[in-house]
C-alpha cells in the first residue's frame, strides 16, 4: 500500500505538534474562528493524532452572515470597517472564546486573492487576533504581498500556529 500524500506541509505539522505539545502541558483548550483560511488552521491542528483533547472546535465563517451568526461579529461593525479589519478580527477571536470551551482562540481574515484586493486592502493583507480568557485581547496584521493564494494560506496557517504558541505561554 502507498502511504498516502501528507496535506500539510512538513513544517506546519511539526509546528502544530510543537503547539499541541504545549497546550497540553499548560492544560489549554483552543477554537479558531476562520475566513480566508478556510479551516485550515483546525485541519492542520487536527491532522496530528490524539488532538481531540486540545482543539474544542473551528469555526469557519467566510461569509459576512456566518461571522455574524456563529461568532455574534455585529454587522453594522461588518458594515462600518469591512470583514477585512482589526475590528472584525477581535471580534470573531472574542466571539470563538465565548462560543466555545476553549481557553485560547485565533481568528484570521484576510485577503487571499487573486482578485478581491484594493489599494487599501491589497492580497496578501491578513488580520489575526488572540484572544485568552482573562486578557487582552491582540490584533496583528500583516501583508505578506501577493504569494498566491496558497501562500498566503499556508503563511496565515504559519503564523496562527506561531501566535497560539506564545499566548499559551505563562500568563501576563
Amino acid at each position: 500500500m502507498l502511504e498516502p500524500t501528507p496535506v500539510f506541509p512538513p513544517d506546519l505539522i511539526q509546528a502544530a505538534t510543537a503547539l499541541l505539545a504545549e497546550l497540553r502541558a499548560q492544560g489549554l483548550k483552543v477554537a479558531t474562528a476562520e475566513s480566508c483560511t478556510g479551516g485550515l488552521i483546525a485541519g492542520v491542528l487536527t491532522e496530528i493524532p490524539g488532538s481531540s483533547d486540545i482543539v474544542d472546535r473551528g469555526f469557519v465563517t467566510y461569509s459576512n452572515e456566518a461571522k455574524a451568526e456563529m461568532l455574534g461579529v455585529p454587522a453594522a461593525l461588518i458594515a462600518a470597517h469591512g470583514a477585512v479589519s482589526a475590528e472584525v478580527a477581535l471580534a470573531m477571536a472574542a466571539g470563538a472564546i465565548v462560543r466555545s470551551k476553549a481557553d485560547l482562540a485565533v481568528a484570521v481574515t484576510g485577503v487571499a486573492g487573486p482578485g478581491g484586493g484594493s489599494a487599501v486592502k491589497p492580497v496578501g493583507l491578513v488580520h489575526f487576533a488572540m484572544s485568552r480568557r482573562g486578557w487582552k485581547n491582540v490584533h496583528q496584521e500583516l501583508r505578506f504581498g501577493d504569494l498566491g493564494r496558497s501562500g498566503i494560506r499556508l503563511a496565515t496557517i504559519a503564523h496562527a500556529l506561531t501566535l497560539l504558541r506564545e499566548a499559551a505561554g505563562p500568563a501576563r
